[in-house]
């Protein structure tokens, strides 16, 4: 590490090169850089990052002041480069020379062309780390598919546990709101690579850390490993749950989630009930017959919880420990008087003089905390900055401006 970390800054000292697209190598870097990494992202000529052009906007239809972008990108410096020409591949090569992790999405058959062959990137940095994530990784039959979201959420196989339950065999399955599959990638691949640097940091030597899009959506199936093994069971949407109750329920106001399958819960809820005759049915008397049931049950569930508010129906359930959960929209969650305690939201500069709302830390530490220390940057806007570090004077910015090689 170059420099030592400070109280304020985990990741002080540790230059990331960012070369993708979209939302798995941004949310992928953005962990680093909020952590204090200096991360250097890479934009092609033209519209730069897709996520430039996914709403909501702050205002109009800015690609500068898209909230998708501005979330993915706090504290980076942002760069324009066209890797598909040789001068374009020489500043990555100069880039990455002095860093420590390079993360892209770039497809791989198109890796050697932008010039980000690991092995000659760490042949002139041997202790460089190289992140790539694709939708099936590096090797396979499946390696130069393109995937969207959609396939990826059908391939890593929670399409095949997502939508209708038991009577909706009808009923297409239901992908997952927005781009898990990136977010779990760019997650996933935050994880492994600060390891790689951690080891690259104590043995000098880097590595090729290979993410798989489909294994990343695959390895949080809900209780798809589970089932198999201990229970002879396969995982499917339109299956019965082993265990109940674990299931939404509607109160006067809206959607709440019950959990409570352990025996322990159950009575607890039957008691906060007023111990209910059906409670003490038989049919009734242990999860596995309480799930058998459920028909039965969820009917007097439902009966009890109509005549409830989610606050109130939750706050009761929290109060003893029963792990009730109210189903929230945006809107609740902006208003939760929890995640107002906790400062969870943070509220960031839009880069036209104005301010967003976005998620904030997803952690708190209290010698490293998260911190935003600089809005997401406008296209190219530390282009000439940058190469002024790599050595490029003033004429030699222009000529590569004037040649389309920067912007």
């Amino acid at each position: 590490m170059r420099g030592e970390a400070t109280t304020r800054d985990a990741l002080a000292g540790i230059r990331v090169i960012e070369c993708g697209d979209f939302v798995a190598p941004s949310f992928a870097t953005k962990q680093l850089a909020d952590l204090g990494a200096d991360v250097i992202k890479i934009e092609a000529p033209g519209r730069g990052d897709t996520a430039r052009h996914r709403g909501p906007y702050a205002g109009g239809s800015d690609p500068d002041r898209s909230g998708f972008y501005l979330y993915l990108n706090t504290n980076k410096r942002g760069i324009v480069v066209d890797l598909e020409r040789p001068d374009g591949r020489e500043i990555l090569a100069r880039l990455a020379a002095g860093a420590d992790l390079v993360v892209h999405n770039v497809a791989p058959a198109e890796i050697a062309a932008r010039g980000l062959d690991d092995a000659k990137l760490r042949a002139a940095n041997p202790r460089l780390v190289v992140t790539s994530i694709s939708p099936f990784g590096l090797d396979g039959p499946n390696r130069d598919l393109r995937m969207h979201d959609v396939n990826l959420w059908a391939a890593g196989g929670a399409a095949s546990l997502n939508g209708g339950g038991p009577g909706s065999d009808d009923m297409p399955p239901l992908k997952g709101f927005g781009h898990q599959s990136g977010f779990q990638a760019g997650l996933n691949a935050a994880v492994a690579s600060l390891g790689a640097v951690y080891g690259a940091l104590l043995s000098g030597q880097g590595q090729l850390v290979e993410v798989s899009m489909q294994e990343c959506v695959t390895s949080i199936l809900e209780m798809a490993y589970e089932f198999y093994p201990y229970m002879g069971l396969v995982a499917s949407r339109l299956g019965h749950k082993p265990i109940q109750p674990l299931d939404f329920l509607e109160c006067k106001d809206g959607w709440i989630f019950i959990c409570c399958v352990e025996e322990h819960q159950w009575q607890r809820f039957v008691e906060l009930a007023g111990n209910p005759d059906w409670a003490s049915m038989e049919l009734f008397d242990n999860r596995i017959s309480r799930a058998a049931n459920w028909d039965a049950l969820q009917i007097f569930l439902g009966e009890y919880a109509a005549e409830r508010t989610v606050d109130e129906l939750y706050h009761e359930a929290q109060a003893r420990r029963i792990p009730f959960a109210p189903v929230s929209t945006m809107g609740d969650l902006l208003s939760s008087d929890h995640l107002k305690t906790r400062g969870f939201f943070a509220t960031v500069d839009d880069g036209a003089g104005g301010t967003v709302v976005m998620p904030g830390a997803p952690y708190l530490h209290a010698r490293t905390p998260w911190r935003i220390r600089k809005r997401a940057p406008r296209l190219g806007e530390d282009t000439d900055a940058v190469l002024a570090e790599l050595g490029y004077d003033a004429d030699a910015r222009a000529r590569l401006r004037d040649a389309g090689v920067i912007a």
